[in-house]
């Protein structure tokens, strides 16, 4: 499978990636008492259910607590949107994008004519050209900050499309908002986890094009936000986010697991 191809074969650039990769799966099987994973049951049932059989896994996600900060006045702005409108974009921490893919990304947010929130480090921002943020932007319609609660603002009833890399804490963060995604993977788990999101949980499509160009991403927002397939995408989100609200809640899954680990430390045992 070509997604997953990249967690196993590394280029002699990435093998920093392989290293980190083997050393964490050995040290989680021989010294892990036990392992918390940022996911849940009812997501992952099979996976957790193997994983179990050589690790002692505990699912406790999804990890999605928001902060109360409203740092960039990004909760202020989403007020001020129509439901489901918004298309929001982050790359996360990591991923570096070019001043080729900044201007596309720029150019493209404005054909789609929808308010969107970017969150563009200040590293990329540089390279992105004055007017082409002013097009994109067009008066109000678009706000770029280098930084937001990104939990806080997938969780805004306002926010109808994610462009993401498709990072796990990315992936896991809207799956828990029930927010349809736009995925442009890089590296690493993002292939994989793209995978799942468009072809298992169906609740996104793939950018056509990596890095991705102004008419790929007008194209994939549109198909998210209102294609033939939009309204069951936004409707299989929904069902998944409430699923990851009930896992973590009182009685979930989520929450048994972390009831049963503090139940055997605080009677002293420690192994699962």
């Amino acid at each position: 499978m070509d997604e997953l191809r990249p967690l196993l074969i590394y280029t002699s650039d990435q093998e920093m990636w392989r290293q980190m990769l083997v050393g964490d799966l050995g040290s989680m099987t021989e010294k892990a008492p036990w392992v918390f994973v940022n996911t849940f049951d009812e997501l992952e049932h099979e996976a957790v259910a193997g994983l179990r059989k050589h690790i002692p896994l505990i699912p406790v996600g999804p990890l999605v607590e928001p902060d109360d900060d409203d740092v960039h006045g990004c909760t202020a702005w989403l007020d001020a949107q129509p439901r489901r409108s918004v298309v929001f974009v982050a790359f996360g921490s990591l991923v570096d994008i070019g001043h080729d893919e900044v201007v596309e990304i720029a150019e493209g947010l404005a054909s789609t004519g929808r308010p969107f929130l970017w969150v563009l480090r200040d590293g990329n921002r540089a390279l992105l050209p004055k007017d082409a943020l002013i097009d994109a932007c067009g008066g109000d319609r678009g706000k770029v900050v280098p930084w937001c609660e990104q939990r806080r603002v997938l969780a805004h009833a306002a926010v109808g499309c994610f462009v993401t890399h498709c990072g796990w804490n990315s992936t896991a963060e809207a799956l828990a908002a029930g927010v349809p995604m736009v995925a442009s993977p890089r590296w690493s788990d993002q292939r994989i986890n793209t995978r799942f999101v468009v072809d298992v949980y169906r609740v996104g499509v793939r950018a056509p094009a990596t890095p991705l160009t102004r008419e790929a991403l007008r194209l994939s927002v549109e198909e998210v936000t209102a294609g033939p397939e939009a309204e069951a995408m936004a409707a299989r989100a929904a069902i998944l986010g409430e699923k990851a609200r009930a896992a973590v809640g009182g009685g979930g899954s989520s929450d048994r697991g972390v009831q049963a680990f503090v139940d055997r430390i605080t009677s002293g045992g420690a192994e699962p």
